[in-house]
């Protein structure tokens, strides 16, 4: 089924054309020929004014095509990294980063496009003869819905942003910038205005033309999260035990909910609509796929190591790689890539691992491979969920024909025969690779354009935050049962049931939340920005030695922490020569 926002793409295409919206990018006003149509008129059609709000909601997808190449949001967390010969795209994680690096500009205007689309939208809808009042009411809402998302991503990254509530014009991009709170105040207004609109659904179906649009579900949400940044934690409670009276629950199946069948299921509150055409899919499938999936996708994203070893066991005990390979951890990195080698390897492999520095002293020709299988057996069963790990299966179809790929090392295998080793962009190295997001055997064609919604806001986000807000206020007892919703679903122990799992206090509970929503929400975007407002973000993502390494260990590039100015964005260079007003943030002017 077509979603209803994306039924009028090809129209929209072309509507966008040819009008004139006034946005602070020069850049896209240059692109408007000058005998356009005029934005007023428009607003004289009930056709034309839902294509243009449907423009406002495909702002959203922007962050989730073109990534091959520019870098999903969880790049800059502890959990993924992206291959070396991407990296120049990301240049606040390797220390080089300065107020002219391209991803500081592409997503300022990006933001800023979708804000002036909803101003458009806020200001001009009521002007439309043939569209109820509810309809408008319903539009508005949405809009200042999608104003608010866009405002709280320029607000997280840059802690004040200039504030334009109107539509302007490009020579109007005079503002000197708000402060955080007084952003923070918009962003809440706008969804307090949402939760107010009595037209605004709690929910939609699944079945419902609608569908996809914003409802008071993703609204409460979404303020509940403001609030968590602004330590409101009363707040924060409220709004997400709102959403927890709107029909959402959890997917019986976390295995299978990233998949097509599943992506309106009751879990979803909000998410960006996909479909399998070119421009209207997602990427996520091709950058952290392997050469296996269909059409010989890429693996562009890799599971970062220590991410994947904080995964606990199946009992709830913290993982320790010396409880199951005694003296793991006083070994180099080189020295233990001995246990994961494949069972009888050929003399001429063995001279190569020895040359490597492999302690091939250690090798069991026989069982190395059930050896390094027990590492990842018996864990959260999220990670074998989330993650290909040594010596487990993945279901590919680059032939055309499904076949079952092992991760071995070294490859040997084919694509289509014996003994089918699971082949990647990087046979060289050791990684571990994505399953989440991954199409198995040929269950879709197109390896380029998903069709698999991506979700923005599901309802295990909301248990997780909701047991934040409840532990920051020393409701610990109560956040434990929230996030046992959560564990219980996954198949995972759950909290309180044994010693590894008591909870000591709220400390612990806090850090134990904290690790929850990293098994949880890998691979999902939410987690950089978790990162920044728990101001964990340095000591995790830049700790040393960390950076795209091979399962083992062994680095392939680390990164570098260019300042403590990086928690927070620098102003483009770019927008500061054309608005005197901005002032740069601390630390960015050199």
């Amino acid at each position: 089924m077509r979603h209803k926002y994306f039924q009028t793409i090809a129209a929209l295409a072309e509507l966008f054309s040819v009008i004139a919206f006034s946005s602070c990018d020069s850049d896209f006003l240059d692109t408007v020929p000058t005998d356009s149509v005029s934005s007023e008129n428009v607003w004289t059609s009930s056709n034309m004014a839902t294509d243009v709000v449907a423009g406002v909601y495909t702002i959203l997808l922007d962050d989730y095509r073109n990534n091959p190449w520019e870098g999903f949001w969880d790049t800059y967390s502890v959990i993924m990294d992206e291959d070396r010969n991407w990296l120049g795209n990301v240049p606040i994680l390797t220390g080089v980063a300065t107020p002219s690096s391209g991803e500081f500009s592409l997503y300022w205007k990006r933001f800023y496009e979708g804000i002036q689309r909803a101003n458009d939208v806020i200001a001009n809808i009521s002007k439309v003869p043939d569209m109820t009042d509810a309809d408008k009411a319903r539009y508005i809402a949405g809009c200042k819905f999608l104003r608010a998302w866009f405002y709280m991503r320029l607000n997280m990254l840059w802690k004040g942003v200039p504030l334009y509530l109107e539509p302007i014009n490009v020579d109007e991009c005079t503002k000197a910038r708000s402060s955080e709170t007084e952003v923070w105040d918009a962003i809440i207004q706008d969804l307090t205005d949402c939760i107010n609109e009595e037209n605004l659904p709690d929910k939609y179906d699944s079945g419902d033309s609608d569908y996809g649009h914003v409802t008071k579900g993703a609204a409460y949400a979404l303020r509940g999260n403001a609030y968590l940044w602004l330590e409101e934690y009363a707040k924060a409670e409220q709004d997400f035990k709102s959403v927890g009276t709107m029909g959402y629950s959890l997917f019986p199946d976390y295995k299978t909910l990233l998949k097509e069948d599943n992506e309106r299921c009751d879990e979803m509150i909000f998410s960006v609509q996909c479909i399998d055409e070119s421009g209207l899919g997602n990427d996520k499938n091709w950058s952290f796929g392997n050469r296996n999936t269909v059409g010989y996708a890429w693996d562009n994203y890799i599971p970062n190591p220590n991410f994947v070893d904080t995964y606990e066991c199946a009992d709830g005990k913290p993982f320790n790689y010396d409880d199951f390979l005694p003296g793991y951890s006083s070994m180099t990195p080189k020295e233990r890539s001995v246990f994961y080698l494949r069972d009888n390897m050929t003399e001429g492999e063995i001279e190569t691992m020895t040359n490597y520095g492999a302690d091939m002293t250690k090798y069991l020709p026989d069982g190395n491979e059930a050896r390094i299988k027990a590492v990842y057996d018996n864990r959260d069963p999220r990670m074998k969920m989330t993650v290909i790990t040594p010596y487990s299966t993945y279901v590919g179809g680059c032939t055309g024909t499904s076949y079952t790929y092992t991760l071995r090392w070294p490859y040997r295998g084919s694509d289509a025969s014996d003994p089918f080793d699971l082949r990647t962009d990087t046979n060289s190295k050791f990684y571990y690779l994505w399953r989440k997001f991954v199409y198995e055997g040929t269950e879709h064609n197109n390896m380029t354009y998903s069709p698999i919604d991506i979700p923005l806001i599901r309802y295990a986000d909301v248990l997780l935050c909701l047991a934040e807000a409840l532990n920051e206020q020393g409701k610990t007892d109560e956040a434990v049962t929230y996030v046992n919703k959560v564990r219980a679903r996954a198949g995972a122990a759950l909290l309180n049931s044994n010693s590894y799992t008591e909870v000591t206090g709220q400390d612990n509970m806090r850090e134990r939340i904290r690790n929850e929503c990293y098994w949880e929400l890998a691979g999902e975007d939410y987690l950089y920005f978790d990162e920044l407002r728990w101001k964990t973000w340095k000591d995790k993502k830049f700790v040393s030695g960390n950076g795209m390494t091979e399962i083992w260990g062994t680095a392939t590039y680390t990164y570098s922490w260019v300042g403590d100015q990086a928690w927070s964005w620098p102003v483009p260079a770019a927008e500061m020569e054309m608005n005197s007003n901005l002032e740069q943030n601390s630390g960015w002017n050199n």
